[in-house]
């Protein structure tokens, strides 16, 4: 951790986060690995979770503990949870990211595609939030980030289950954010637009002129690119940090202005 911390100026800790106790999911690469980066130079304590062990422990091994679980399995996220408790002495902040994206309609998606979306895009969110709840309760709150998409708020035709899931990821998220408000617990959410990770790029890979598709979304936006990954991861510290003491409940849209354009 210290030689990673030690690098550039920007990588060195400003202690927004500082002592704090966070769990991170699906850090084995894109935004997770960038959020758990994040919230390591913000001076938090970290444990990451992944399926992609490889890559899981490569970017903890940098900034904190990795943890193998599958988000889709309660257990393992109560489990993943209570080690948090257990090596920090408390859970302070909770980061529901983990995903998985199948590209196809509605009407070719199969049961087990169904099945797979929402198991780990919102049934792993429902279990990291119920899960979280359960620990911050006592120790008098803390804050849940849930990562949804832009796709939660509009449609893509091919991209049926995934939307589902994200959907429901903002439904757990205002349901959370309601009921647990009064104990000391907020919940939100962001919905970013297409991000620069290796999931976005196997999309643009799937098409006969790599170059050409990206370019082609890039100009949907009015920025004229797609997002960086730690410019999201740091939308997730604010939210995770006192600056957004009095934010709960809500969808935090950074999608470079592409939902404000309605050509």
């Amino acid at each position: 951790m210290t030689n990673w911390l030690n690098g550039r100026e920007e990588d060195k800790l400003s202690g927004r986060l500082e002592g704090r106790s966070v769990v991170v999911t699906g850090v084995a690469s894109g935004l997770g690995r960038e959020i758990a980066r994040e919230m390591a130079r913000e001076g938090a304590h970290v444990l990451g979770c992944d399926v992609n062990d490889e890559g899981g422990a490569a970017t903890m091994e940098e900034v904190g503990h990795y943890r193998h679980t599958d988000v889709s399995r309660e257990r393992e996220v109560e489990e993943l949870i209570a080690e948090a408790v257990t090596r920090f002495g408390r859970l302070d902040v909770m980061v529901n990211n983990a995903a998985i994206q199948i590209e196809e309609e509605l009407v070719a998606t199969t049961e087990a595609q169904l099945d797979r979306i929402l198991g780990v895009n919102l049934k792993g969110v429902f279990f990291g939030c119920k899960h979280a709840v359960l620990k911050m309760r006592p120790v008098g709150g803390g804050a849940i980030v849930n990562i949804a998409s832009i796709l939660g708020l509009v449609g893509d035709g091919v991209l049926a289950a995934y939307c589902a899931a994200k959907g429901g990821v903002l439904g757990v998220t205002r349901a959370t954010a309601v009921r647990y408000g009064p104990e000391g617990i907020r919940c939100n959410a962001v919905c970013p637009g297409d991000i620069d990770t290796p999931l976005v790029e196997a999309y643009f890979a799937t098409g006969e002129d790599p170059a050409a598709l990206r370019a082609e979304v890039e100009r949907e936006y009015p920025l004229r690119r797609i997002a960086q990954p730690r410019e999201i991861a740091r939308a997730v510290v604010f939210l995770a940090s006192e600056d957004a003491s009095f934010m709960t409940g809500q969808p935090l849209v950074v999608d470079g202005g592409l939902l404000a354009d309605c050509y």
